[in-house]
């Protein structure tokens, strides 16, 4: 396998829950747990950490969201070997299991190596930086994930997140659709909505950016091997019932005939999407009759404090 740029086409994209099958996201949450984290979540892991040498923080408290399929505990520790970290997993993973003997490991213990383990359902204490790589594509609603994001970040804390954008997969989308196969994965979120979204939960300064990765394969059978680490088709509109042999011997075919480079190589095109903002400071809206939380007050109040203005 190797990674170059750039690749593919647009696919249309949703902000609602819709988006996403329930039942089929849990399977893939359950079998990412159990896995070694895939190859491009640890290749965007890295290339997402060069950009904390960039950013002046020295966090006390660092929170690695869906830490073990994100990849990144490695580089967060090297960066900040002072700091406390804190691993939070998908709680879902937990609900589902069949009782309490397969309860999983990050149910609320300090780990050998010194690492807080949570489920995110769990009271979290704020920190300093919110660190999501890769899991964001994998939310089917936005708003509660983004106000525990804000919940668990202290004011003027710093989020930085990756995840998959619309573009990832077109060439297999295409694909799909000359073939009449319905569609081979969920629809992803545009980075313009994400931003939007961000401002909407009281994150200030959003910033995003996007870069595509192209991953090529010997063969078709091992790119559809990596497809599946990577998860699995979370789409509620994806094609009812199981796929027999001889599909797959179709869909093979498919991709030798259609995917294949000018070097021989099967290829895909995956949009990573990188985003980081700040929790802002509340701030007053402007009502003829405004009603302040005194949380926002007291926020308000220590800013003005040091000096500053809300």
């Amino acid at each position: 396998m190797s990674a170059t740029e750039p690749a593919d086409t647009p696919a249309a994209t949703m902000m609602t829950p819709t988006r996403l099958d329930l039942p089929a996201l849990r399977r893939v949450q359950h079998r990412q747990a159990k896995a070694d984290a895939p190859w491009l979540h640890r290749e965007v892991a890295t290339r997402m950490a060069a950009r904390l040498d960039l950013l002046k923080l020295a966090p006390t408290r660092v929170i690695d969201w869906w830490s073990h399929a994100g990849a990144g505990k490695d580089d967060l520790v090297r960066h900040y070997p002072k700091a406390r970290h804190v691993a939070v997993e998908p709680a879902a993973v937990s609900a589902a299991a069949p009782g309490p003997a397969a309860r999983p490991w990050w149910r609320s213990f300090t780990r050998s190596d010194g690492v807080e383990a949570l489920a995110d359902d769990q009271p979290i204490s704020p920190g300093e930086l919110l660190w999501s790589n890769m899991m964001l594509h994998w939310c089917a609603d936005l708003r509660p994930l983004l106000a525990a994001w804000h919940a668990a970040l202290q004011v003027e804390g710093m989020l930085m997140f990756s995840c998959l954008g619309p573009d990832t997969l077109a060439g297999l989308r295409r694909l799909y659709q000359r073939q009449g196969w319905g569609v081979p994965a969920s629809t992803f979120i545009d980075m313009h909505d994400l931003g939007d979204a961000l401002v909407s939960a009281g994150f200030g300064d959003p910033v995003m950016d996007m870069e595509m990765i192209t991953l090529t394969w010997d063969n078709p059978a091992a790119m559809l091997a990596e497809l599946r680490s990577l998860g699995s088709n979370t789409a509620p509109s994806r094609t009812a019932g199981l796929r027999t042999p001889r599909w797959r011997t179709s869909l093979e075919h498919a991709i030798d005939d259609q995917l294949r480079g000018p070097d021989g190589r099967v290829r895909l095109g995956f949009e990573i999407i990188y985003g980081h903002a700040i929790r802002a400071v509340a701030r007053a809206p402007v009502k003829a009759s405004t009603e302040i939380s005194l949380q926002a007050m007291r926020e308000m109040t220590a800013k003005r404090s040091r000096g500053t203005t809300p």
